[in-house]
């Protein structure tokens, strides 16, 4: 993979392989007295099941967006973050695009970013704008000035790579079209030696609209699983089958990055104003609103989503970053000490009563 992250992976192997090459050395003079067998107190090489686990760890990815127009960068805990995609870039129909929203938060972003070590990558396009991109891909000038715009954006903002973000290519001419995008973009950010993702959705009709043959040209793919069927938008089920459904198209592990909400259904509600009205939120997928009930990942949801992610890909993508709140209760916090192998519970110990009874069972 082209975007390597996180500590050195030397740890517990490079001790036992440092104690070993010690011991070896010690043992030339006295070949015969050490042909024995590890005593209990020695350490042994760790096994590769004991192992797996913090390697996935390290190399997993936490995947935030964060929007032009929606929040401030403030409080971004950037500590917790491995990539932030800045959206969006919007493509006009002959690959020409708009001027960028709040520059300066840009700018600020990438720099705070970067003193941490996290990537910052371009989102083109969003929802609303598929039949710009069905025009402009159909094109060839077209295709070659929305690369060349992206390119620049790139390079003028130091930014790591682009996120392609088209809502939805559809089976057939179009998705040939957007391989065609794809693969001229590629080219172009890995000349850069820059990253290049795309979010995808979680499955059905519109995910056959993403040639496998796409797989060859990103660093990975934000599976948005959320805003699925049902009441419950985006429970524990759905991320299961998504993960299934492109892990059965031939996408790698080390591809797969499982989308999660930072928001409730119906209403899009954000996670911080759900805390604000109801203190059962944080532990609770159905929860009461406005006299309503909506739906959302609690923090139990979440961390079985990245345990999840740990075994079946390759990083957790937040949809978005400015829904999260501050304190005990965020949602990022509980996704970052899930992949570290801690999991959050409510002060005291005790789960609150759930407003409905889908709030747990169902995720």
């Amino acid at each position: 993979m082209a975007d390597c992250f996180g500590p050195h992976r030397a740890g517990r192997i490079g001790r036992t392989c440092l104690s070993l090459m010690l011991a070896g050395l010690a043992c030339l003079p006295l070949a015969a007295a050490c042909r024995r067998s590890p005593s209990a107190h020695e350490e042994r090489p760790a096994t590769a099941a004991e192992v797996a686990p913090a390697e996935r760890s390290r190399s997993f990815r936490i995947v935030g967006y964060v929007t032009d127009k929606v929040g401030t960068i403030d409080n971004l805990r950037y500590d917790r973050l491995t990539h932030i995609n800045y959206a969006f870039l919007i493509p006009n129909d002959d690959g020409s695009v708009r001027p960028l929203y709040a520059r300066r938060k840009l700018s600020r972003l990438v720099s705070e970013a970067h003193q941490h070590d996290v990537k910052v990558l371009l989102s083109v396009g969003g929802w609303g704008y598929d039949a710009e991109f069905e025009k402009l891909a159909a094109n060839p000038e077209s295709r070659a000035r929305l690369v060349s715009e992206i390119v620049r954006h790139v390079q003028e903002y130091d930014l790591d790579g682009a996120d392609m973000d088209w809502e939805y290519p559809d089976p057939g001419e179009s998705a040939g079209y957007f391989l065609l995008l794809m693969q001229e973009l590629s080219a172009a950010m890995r000349a850069e030696s820059k990253l290049l993702t795309a979010a995808v959705v979680a499955e059905g009709p519109h995910a056959a609209g993403i040639p496998s043959e796409v797989f060859d040209y990103v660093d990975f793919l934000n599976i948005m699983a959320y805003d699925g069927p049902g009441e419950h938008h985006s429970p524990y089920s759905y991320a299961e089958e998504a993960l299934r459904y492109w892990a059965g198209r031939g996408l790698p592990a080390d591809k797969r990055v499982l989308g999660v909400p930072f928001y409730a259904q119906p209403g899009g509600i954000p996670y911080r104003q759900l805390v604000a009205a109801n203190e059962t939120a944080p532990w609770c997928d159905g929860v009461r609103y406005r006299s309503a009930t909506v739906y959302h990942n609690s923090i139990p949801t979440l961390q079985r989503k990245v345990r999840l992610a740990l075994r079946e890909g390759s990083g957790i993508m937040i949809w978005a970053l400015p829904y999260d709140t501050a304190d005990a209760t965020s949602l990022l916090a509980a996704i970052y000490d899930a992949v570290h192998g801690h999991a959050a519970g409510p002060p005291g110990g005790d789960q609150p009563p759930c407003a409905t009874p889908a709030a747990s069972g169902a995720s």
